[in-house]
């Protein structure tokens, strides 16, 4: 949606304005469904078996009408120039280039698949303007042609990509600027965002298949939740915080959450509903089993405030657990005051 200072384009109108000024019906029909004007797009097959004629032979009325359109779009089609100075203006503030989504989403009113459509297809007959087709690597994007065209934007998204490879973890985008020998922060964001191998979240960017930049299932997500807060958490306030998250999905309960928490080796129960990341050194086991470590780890009897203060190291439990666990588990014997050590 158009932010409370941008003046949505009345989309509708100036396709219709445009259109009016393809002269055979026929051929606006064409356009309308090629690139979904009005309603779905449609295939050059359907096109054909509707208006009765082969599917080559829409594709060559297309291509002839585009072409058409594009020689005479700045001096004889109404609204071009308004328009592409209106789409120059945003992508200047969003560093030259920019998802066909995005663009519309700032400058339509609803910014539904239609208005997407008529958005795409403007910017095609924009001269200023550079299109990225959608396919399997790229997003429907457009950019300033003053910085680049269709190939040189390709070439730039292959390189941030290479980067990000040998960086070989989620980084910042002044880390790949840097890599990458560019200057401009913006131009590079953009330009990783109109990739379909690339993902970005919480400021940072990574490869679409790693967890920590897109997380698909709830286990990632409760991972990058925990290593975003760096510290152990109680799985109510994971709940939360997936909820409030800038995840694509959110609509996670509570009781899904706790159930994954169980069920992951990398997370480690340390308290009562409290989880950290086996990563940063805890390990599973319950409190006789904790015990049993340090006293080991030790290698000799301890006071039994030195294995409170040792268990709480990793433990997130009260004081009176540990004290019930050293006196009444049959591993652990008393050698002196307040000392113990692992039973024979």
């Amino acid at each position: 949606m158009p932010d409370q200072t941008t003046t949505a384009l009345d989309i509708e109108q100036i396709i219709n304005d445009i259109l009016s000024t393809i002269e055979r019906e026929r051929e606006r029909e064409i356009i309308s469904r090629r690139f979904g004007l009005f309603d779905r797009k449609e295939t050059l097959e359907q096109i054909g078996e509707l208006l009765g004629i082969t599917r080559e032979r829409v594709r060559q009325l297309e291509k002839a009408v585009i072409t058409r359109l594009k020689a005479t779009a700045e001096q004889d089609l109404p609204h071009v120039k308004d328009v592409q100075g209106r789409f120059m203006t945003e992508l200047e503030l969003t560093g030259g280039v920019s998802r066909v989504s995005d663009l519309s989403g700032r400058l339509t009113k609803e910014n539904n698949r239609i208005d997407q459509a008529r958005v795409a297809f403007l910017t095609l007959l924009c001269p200023n303007l550079a299109v990225i087709d959608e396919n399997d690597n790229f997003y429907h994007a457009v950019g300033l042609t003053k910085l680049g065209n269709e190939k040189h934007m390709k070439d730039q998204v292959a390189k941030i990509i290479d980067a990000i490879k040998k960086i070989a973890a989620p980084t910042t985008v002044d880390k790949i600027v840097s890599a990458v020998n560019d200057t401009d922060q913006a131009h590079v964001a953009s330009l990783a965002s109109t990739s379909k191998q690339l993902a970005t979240l919480n400021g940072r960017w990574g490869l679409v298949k790693w967890p920590m930049v897109n997380p698909k299932n709830i286990r990632d997500k409760i991972y990058v939740i925990l290593y975003e807060k760096g510290k152990p958490l109680h799985f109510n306030d994971i709940s939360v915080a997936i909820k409030e998250s800038e995840f694509k999905r959110k609509d996670v309960t509570t009781q899904a959450i706790h159930n994954e928490l169980i069920k992951d080796g990398r997370f480690v129960l340390i308290g009562r509903g409290i989880y950290a990341l086996k990563e940063w050194g805890y390990e599973k086991g319950t409190v006789a089993d904790i015990i049993t470590e340090v006293l080991n780890k030790a290698k000799e009897p301890l006071h039994r405030d030195e294995i409170v203060k040792r268990v709480l190291k990793s433990r997130h439990v009260k004081e009176t657990t540990i004290l019930l666990n050293l006196q009444g588990k049959p591993q652990f014997k008393r050698v002196a005051k307040a000392t113990y050590a692992l039973a024979e």
